[in-house]
């Protein structure tokens, strides 16, 4: 009798091997320090934010920071709020409003919605695009933001683009470990862009 071997060929235990390459998850990256900083209050345009005078309900609105970084303000104009802090801004409506319109006016600034600070998830999320940013956001969040994982995601390949300067850094976050508690989560900052790669099979 004669016996029939079947070898595997060379050239399918390559295939074999680059699809097994391919389809395992790269090695994380170290990742950036992971400590919450001070939260920047500085509003920006398109930040929401509501102004109170005290007594002076024709004045207390909600105010929208336009393009060019300002806001119109009854009798005093045009106020730029771009780049100050809310208690920066209580103090310059104050001040002009004392300077022959109010006596002692009492003015306080409540920051709706921060707008200008954003970050953007794509690639395989059911709800690719701009997200906004909040303090202390972390990538699950971010993630779960934007609808969460595609079937097809490569869930421990997953990027990280963070300028710094004139400085872009790219960090492999592995996020279903992360889900898993099998790694540290990664704090987000605004203007950070998340890509979800896609897996072959």
């Amino acid at each position: 009798m004669t016996r029939i071997t079947h070898r595997r060929s060379l050239p399918s235990v390559a295939v074999l091997l680059l699809m097994g390459l391919a389809c395992s998850d790269p090695p994380p990256s170290q990742y950036p320090t992971q400590t919450v900083h001070l939260e920047d209050t500085s509003l920006g345009p398109g930040d929401v934010f509501d102004v109170r005078v005290y007594r002076q309900e024709s004045m207390s609105t909600t105010y929208n920071v336009s393009p060019e970084g300002t806001i119109a303000f009854p009798l005093i104009g045009e106020v730029r709020v771009v780049g100050k802090t809310p208690k920066e801004v209580e103090e310059e409506i104050r001040s002009r409003l004392a300077d022959g319109y109010l006596i002692d006016p009492h003015v306080s600034v409540l920051v709706k919605e921060y707008n200008s600070r954003n970050l953007s998830v794509f690639g395989q999320v059911q709800k690719p695009g701009r997200l906004p940013y909040s303090h202390g956001m972390t990538i699950v969040e971010a993630i779960s933001q934007a609808g969460g994982f595609a079937p097809m995601a490569k869930k421990n390949a997953v990027t990280v683009t963070r300028t710094e300067g004139k400085k872009k850094t790219k960090y492999t976050v592995p996020v279903e470990s992360i889900g898993d508690g099998k790694a540290p989560n990664f704090l987000m900052r605004p203007g950070d862009i998340v890509w979800v790669p896609e897996r072959l099979f």
